[in-house]
């Protein structure tokens, strides 16, 4: 029952924008990995728009307490250059799916979101059935 709800809800998560919202993050991506010196973030917008293709039965967790220097500071670079924007667009565009009922499941997914957006590296994307410790191992 479950999966057939989050089949259910990602099919119309697809329909009413998330298709587009994970195009934006692939072509992110692309231009990302075209730039050499970016191509973590270009893997992060890939990883973080297979997200936004499909998020209902998966979640976010850390990767552990010691993600690396580098990974600290491209955090402290993206939020500064794109994160803090892209957060402030998921904040908007979840308001008007709150509006109908059937709406909310998919602005909760916009704001669930909003943490793998802000700060990518160091993060990884699971099944939400999955059992957390095994992921957050250093």
């Amino acid at each position: 029952m479950k999966t057939t709800l989050s089949a259910v809800l990602n099919v119309i998560w697809l329909l009413f924008g998330g298709l587009w919202l994970a195009l934006g993050y692939f072509a992110a991506g692309i231009l990302c990995c075209i730039l050499i010196v970016t191509i973590p973030f270009g893997i992060a917008s890939f990883r973080i728009g297979l997200y936004a293709l499909w998020p209902f039965g998966r979640t976010i967790v850390d990767r552990g307490p010691n993600v690396g220097f580098f990974s600290t500071i491209g955090n402290v670079i993206w939020i500064i250059v794109a994160g803090i924007w892209i957060a402030i667009g998921h904040v908007i565009t979840a308001i008007p799916m709150f509006i109908s009922i059937i709406g909310i499941p998919l602005g909760i997914a916009n704001l669930k979101l909003i943490p793998v957006s802000l700060v990518p590296l160091g993060k990884v994307i699971v099944p939400s059935d999955a059992v957390l410790p095994t992921y957050q191992r250093a």
